[in-house]
This record gives structure tokens, sequence and C-alpha cells, in this order.
């Protein structure tokens, strides 16, 4: 069988100042119709550049040095843009990883899809209409005859991802180029994603590219496995293989980071540090009410990691953030150490922050990119009246206690990679010596092996600092890895609750179980 688009010895040249000269160096792959080829490595490594170099989509003084690629065994190397736009699309469709930036804020979802048809010349408006709309019924949008006349922000994150899948699905490509699709979807909606890709490649027999970091992902889809290393390709070859038996040194790694489930003995029982009861926080739209916490009662104990788990909008954010005292309940009560926090204000609620902490989900946008670190990690300390020198020196302690050097204190935020910026983010949640962690979505954001430091990371200042945490997720694989004790969130209630292992093992609930069945690559031990 002949590939429809084969890559032969490409090679990528980075601009002068990069940290390396070539994204990818000698890079050779195929791929076949019918069958996923999944491209994986860490961040930085290459893969995603090897995907835009396919679409033409190379970033401003990025090149192709050497090699070509082939479509239908065209050789589509160096095609003007006008030739691009012609095969993009057409040719070579691409679901993109941020659906939200993809998609134009201004646009009703049916005419951006119709807009595909119109680019490239076919159909007459009516007929490109209901295509659209087929096109939203294939993907399973609900209500797709109603949402063709919405615009993104009023879509899920995952009804998003589907739109960019039918846009990309629009002209009936021979391949599909998938980069990181499902990263920033919880696990039933990346289960469903990756179900309609699979189905959608049957139906129409494409070659499917697709670009992750994640292993999990991988043993779910990939019928051939390509990893890459700081743009040289280590390894390729049949899924059963690379997953089962990898021969270079940089797969293991990458498997070995997947997190493994280890169940942990939850502290004893006593009085808990924190009680919540009752919790009730309703948002309105217009005249739509959306209750994302619904009675939530929930107690942490000392020394305890709590996971709170469930789909996006399950209110799992919305709780943790009540806890740190972020957004004011509607009603109920947070109790630490006998106060009622959510009353608190002014003088008092100053007091009360350095007790409990957050680690937030984008380690980017959660620091001030105009500050140095040292001022992102002594602003807290000073406010809480510690004297420049102590903050300072607390501040340079910290960055070492979680593996920085205290010479990043003069360094800017953009300075640093996605993962040493979440240990900055999480310096600065200990600045303060709090009492309890809120992690909300703390490692979803990074690559897997990243995502394994900064968790075993976590898991040693626990023990050193002896801190309490709360540790908001999506990925149950995580949850497995770090939490005594699992709390299952679905429309703002706590449906379920116990010790991780009776959870993971014993669930009671359907939706528990649905959550379990649908998380990719989770292995019990």
């Amino acid at each position: 069988m002949e590939p429809t688009l084969k890559i032969e010895h490409l090679t990528i040249d980075l601009p002068e100042g990069a940290d390396r000269p070539h994204a990818i160096r000698d890079v050779s792959l195929a791929l076949y119709p019918g069958r996923t080829l999944c491209i994986v490595g860490e961040s930085g490594s290459g893969k995603s550049m090897s995907a835009n170099a396919v679409m033409g989509l190379l970033p401003k003084g990025v090149t192709v040095g050497s090699g070509r690629i082939l479509f239908e065994g065209r050789d589509i190397t160096h095609l003007t843009e006008e030739q691009f736009q012609d095969l993009r699309g057409a040719g070579i469709g691409m679901i993109f990883q941020e659906p939200m930036t993809a998609l134009n804020p201004l646009m009703k979802i049916g005419a951006q899809i119709a807009e595909v048809f119109e680019a490239h010349g076919r159909l007459t408006p009516p007929e490109r209409a209901a295509h659209a709309l087929d096109l939203l019924r294939e993907v399973g949008i609900p209500d797709p005859e109603r949402a063709q006349f919405a615009y993104p922000f009023q879509l899920s994150g995952g009804q998003r991802q589907r739109v960019v899948i039918a846009m990309a699905l629009a002209l009936e490509p021979k391949v599909l180029i998938a980069d990181e699709p499902t990263t920033a979807l919880d696990v039933t909606t990346q289960a469903q994603i990756l179900g309609l890709i699979k189905a959608l490649q049957t139906k129409h027999g494409m070659a499917v590219m697709f670009v992750t970091h994640d292993f999990g992902v991988v043993s779910e889809i990939a019928d051939d496995v390509a990893v890459i290393e700081l743009g040289e390709l280590v390894e390729q070859g049949p899924a059963s293989k690379v997953l089962v038996n990898p021969d270079h040194p940089y797969t293991r790694r990458l498997l070995d980071a997947i997190p493994k489930v280890e169940f942990h003995e939850s502290p004893a029982k006593e009085v808990p540090l924190l009680r919540v009861r009752d919790l009730v926080k309703e948002f309105r739209t217009g005249d739509r009410v959306v209750r994302a916490s619904d009675h939530v009662s929930i107690d942490l104990m000392r020394g305890e990691t709590l996971g709170i788990v469930g789909e996006s909008g399950s209110g799992k954010s919305t709780l943790g953030r009540a806890i740190v005292q972020l957004i004011k309940p509607d009603s109920g009560t947070i109790e630490m150490d006998g106060q009622d926090i959510s009353r608190l204000r002014g003088a008092a609620l100053k007091a009360h922050r350095k007790k409990i902490q957050m680690i937030f989900q984008d380690p980017y946008a959660s620091l001030n990119p105009r500050a140095r670190i040292g001022r992102i990690l002594t602003e807290g300390p000073m406010a809480h009246g510690k004297s420049r020198a102590e903050a300072y020196a607390r501040a340079r302690e910290l960055l070492v206690l979680v593996g920085l050097k205290d010479s990043a204190m003069d360094r800017f935020p953009h300075e640093f990679s996605g993962g040493q910026r979440q240990r900055i983010g999480i310096a600065r949640a200990l600045a303060l010596d709090p009492e309890i962690i809120v992690a909300d979505e703390a490692v979803s954001a990074l690559d897997v092996s990243v995502q394994a430091q900064v968790l075993d990371l976590l898991e040693d200042l626990k023990t050193r600092l002896g801190l309490t945490m709360i540790f908001v997720t999506h990925d149950l694989r995580v949850a497995g890895k770090i939490c005594d004790r699992i709390a299952v969130m679905q429309h703002g209630k706590i449906v379920e609750i116990g010790a991780a292992e009776q959870v993971f093992r014993h669930p009671r609930e359907e939706y528990t179980r649905n959550l379990l069945d649908a998380a990719p690559g989770l292995e019990l031990q």
C-alpha cells in the first residue's frame, strides 16, 4: 500500500539565536490510508513543527532546510501560499489544539463551516449552509439546528473542538492532522473526541497524523508511533511494539512518566482542618441560572490530599475558588479552625488569606509578565508584614526548594519553560507558609515528563512541610497518583466521596464508572 503522505529526510531550520539550529533534523515519516500515526514528544521536541510544515504554516523565520514532503506523490514542500490555500482543507485538513483561537469569535458556527466551501469556490450559498448543518450532525453537536446560529463562546470546549473537526472534514481531505486536540478537555469529552476521530477516519478512509505528548491517548488510538526528542526521530514502529517493548531510553522515560495509580493510606480521622457545609454558588447569565455548587459538604483532614474530580462544568474549580475566597458563596459555610471564613471581610480576610493559597492551572497567565520573579515571590510576604530582607531570603530558599536556582530571582516569567513557571507558581503559593494548598488543574497544561516532576515535587513538599492539599483535576491518573481521598462532582453536587482505592476499585456511582472507563491509558496497580 502506498502512503498518502510521505516525509523524506526533512530538516526545518530555526532562526539565528534559537536554542538549537533545527526544529527537526533528517526526519522521515509515512502516513497510510485508514491508519493513525501518533507523533510523540515533550514540549519543544519539534513534533508540532512537523505538522505545520505539512500545512505550510511554519512561523516567520522558520524554514525547510532540506528534505521534502510528498502528498499523493506530489512534492508540496515549497508550494506558494496560494497553492497551499488550495491544498489546505481539500487535500489535508487540520484540527488545532485550542479551538477558541482557531474559531472566529465574531462569526456564527454555521457560517464559519460554510466559509470553508466558499473559500474553495464550492457549492451555492444555500448548499453551503445545508452541508454545514450536516457536518454539525456528523460530529455530534447537540441540537445542531440551533447550534449553527451560536457563537463560539456559547459552546463548551468539547463542542468547539467538534466544530473545528467539522471544518477540517468539510472538504473530505485525504489526510487529517490533529495537533494536541484533546489536551484541554476532560476525560469523557476527550474519549468522545478520540472516538469521533476514529469513526470519521474509518468512514472516510483518511490517513491521520496525531500529535500528542500523552501516551495514554497513544495507547487508545495509534496504529504507528514516531517518537521525537529535541528534533531527532529516535524511534518509530507499530504501536504494539513501541508501547510494550520500546528500544530507546527516551521512549522508556516518557512511558515511565505516565502517572501510575498509587493508593495511599488516608490520615487518621480527627477534627477536620477544613469543613465545608451546604455550599451554594450560582452564576446568572440573563435568564439562565447555573448552580455551580449545589449544597456541597466536605471535610478536609490535616495532612491529607483530597482530590476533586469531574467533567468540565461539574463545579470543581468553583468549589476550589470558594475555599480560597476568590469567589463568595451565596450560602453555606466554610470553617477553618472553627471560624467561618466565608463571612470574613477586609483586614480579617487579608489575615486569613495566608493560611490557604492556590496554584493555578496556567502558570503563565497567573504570573505578572512585567514583574521579575523576585518581586512575584515577595509581594505577598511583604504585604503581610515581612521585611524586604526576610522576604527575599525566603524567596531564594523557596526557589531552591522547588528545584530552581536562586538566580531566577532576576528574570521574567517568559524566560522560563512551562514546567519551570509552574514551579515558580508553587513557590509563590508556599511563600506565605500556608496550611492548605488548593491546586486547580496544576499539571494539566504540562507534558507528561514535566507533569511527573511537578507531581513528585508536590508529594515531597507535602511530606517535608506538612501541607494539606486540595487537588482539582480532570485527569484520573493524576488523582490516583497523588490523592488520599477523592470527591467526584457532577452538576455542582458531590455524587461520591471516599478513599482513592475505594473510588477507583469499587465505585458506587455509574457516573464515576463512566469517568474511569473514559480515562485514556488508566491502569490500576
